[in-house]
């Protein structure tokens, strides 16, 4: 396989011909050939080669080809040599997401700006990038009706043939769960599409992913799915306090921390739209109660988990976002960290529920000071092991990672959720900015190397 960088140019003539400047040709091993077959995504035709007298690496494609492939735009572009008389024009990557169907400027909704962020990053990779939803494929005629962005920045409809790589952005728990997002899936991956980032996580998949790894299982808290009154009750007398939370709960949303102390008894800390809420129960029959009136059947779908006693800052707990990626060799690495601070009174760090953002340095600075970079390290070695262990155990192909981390007061590190489709708020902060670009690279060098669009020194 050779890989080969040009520019791609469109000509009006009707005819199914490439024309090649002299410095491609060579670079191509064309020299004397007629014909190759030209493809883009799952599309391939066959082309007449004829070399021209340019200057640098030039790629002109007749209508003919350019329409019989769907080839979206001209521009700078890797040829990628993958058999002796084909070439493969790319990559094109897909980006599936929903959205609301003729909303002008925001097609996408709040991940509008994100999307336009990963097309316009894409593009400056030489990459054809577009973004989808499921209503826009077509499965008779294998093509997708996306979204490209132009040179002015604003969306344009194009439609291609089915792309070298699929970047999974569902933003609805709900959606995923369907009949038609399944088979979707489903039908991409029988075509040999690769197609990551499969579904969000329910809470009690990782925990049944990593609970019979050694190596791993000692840094996820103690944790039950669907538990028995009996065991809520055992989890509290053994851990003092404990985490109740919905396995595909999502924000903070629903979680209680409740906590048994023996002399004074059993309390509940959550939050409902009016905010923040504590409640004290003399038993812990009451407690239970409590929880199935306002939940009923649906508490079936909790997980319990022992409570951590995290490092604080003003008294606050504080946890860690690791947001992690695979980097163009197919390694995990960390490339982004926001600390979060709970609010006071809150269950959990979420800034939505009154937790503020620092930076990692700042936070681990205030909690050990001059062992603050021993403690950072200490995170991030084990963050890359926990990526390396759920995509060991996991069954799809992963790129990206949410990990939820804290440190004990007793500096034991914790994992406590792992999110397959992380949410970007961290990169909200100022200083964080440049791990928020960071990360989209990340995503379009990792679509690079499943595709094959990469060369042997990683560019």
């Amino acid at each position: 396989m050779s890989l080969t960088y040009c520019n791609v140019h469109f000509t009006q003539q009707p005819d199914k011909v490439v024309y090649v400047s002299n410095a491609l040709m060579k670079s191509l091993n064309l020299t004397g050939k007629r014909s190759v077959h030209l493809r883009l995504g799952a599309d391939r035709i066959p082309a007449v080669v004829k070399p021209i007298k340019k200057a640098g690496k030039h790629l002109y494609l007749a209508n003919g080809i350019r329409n019989a492939i769907r080839v979206p735009k001209s521009g700078s572009i890797f040829l990628r040599n993958s058999q002796s008389d084909e070439f493969q024009i790319g990559p094109l990557i897909g980006v599936l997401s929903d959205g609301s169907a003729g909303s002008g400027s925001q097609p996408f909704s709040s991940r509008t700006g994100f999307l336009k962020q990963l097309l316009r990053e894409g593009s400056k990779k030489s990459s054809y990038i577009f973004v989808f939803t499921p209503r826009d494929v077509n499965w008779q005629q294998e093509t997708i009706h996306g979204y490209f962005l132009n040179e002015v920045g604003s969306f344009t409809r194009k439609k291609v043939p089915f792309p070298d790589v699929i970047y999974n952005r569902l933003p609805s728990r709900r959606a995923e769960t369907s009949a038609n997002i399944i088979q979707l899936r489903e039908r991409f991956i029988r075509k040999h599409i690769p197609f990551f980032n499969w579904s969000f996580f329910n809470k009690s998949d990782i925990y049944h992913l990593l609970e019979d790894d050694p190596e791993v299982s000692r840094y996820v808290p103690e944790s039950y799915m669907n538990p028995t009154s009996e065991q809520i009750k055992d989890m509290l007398e053994k851990h003092q306090f404990v985490y109740y939370k919905p396995s595909g709960g999502s924000l903070g949303k629903g979680i209680y921390r409740l906590t048994y102390l023996p002399k004074r008894g059993y309390f509940a800390r959550y939050r409902n739209s009016s905010g923040n809420v504590l409640l004290r129960f003399k038993n812990f029959a009451s407690l239970y109660r409590m929880m199935q009136a306002r939940h009923g059947p649906s508490l079936r779908n909790y997980v319990i988990q022992q409570g951590i006693r995290l490092i604080e800052i003003d008294n606050c707990p504080i946890d860690f976002r690791f947001h992690m990626h695979k980097n163009g060799n197919n390694q995990w690495v960390v490339v982004g960290i926001g600390a979060k601070k709970a609010g006071k009174g809150s269950v959990t760090t979420h800034l939505k529920n009154g937790g503020s953002l620092l930076t990692p340095e700042l936070a681990l600075n205030l909690a050990f000071g001059d062992r603050s970079e021993e403690l950072m390290e200490k995170m991030k070695q084990t963050a890359v092991t926990i990526a390396k262990a759920i995509e060991f155990h996991h069954k799809h192909l992963l790129g990206e990672l949410g990990l939820d981390v804290g440190i004990d007061q007793n500096e034991q590190v914790w994992m406590f959720e792992a999110n397959a489709k992380p949410g970007r708020s961290i990169f909200q902060h100022p200083q964080l900015r440049a791990e928020g670009k960071a990360s989209v690279e990340h995503i379009l060098d990792h679509c690079l190397y499943l595709t094959k669009f990469r060369g042997r020194d990683g560019s």
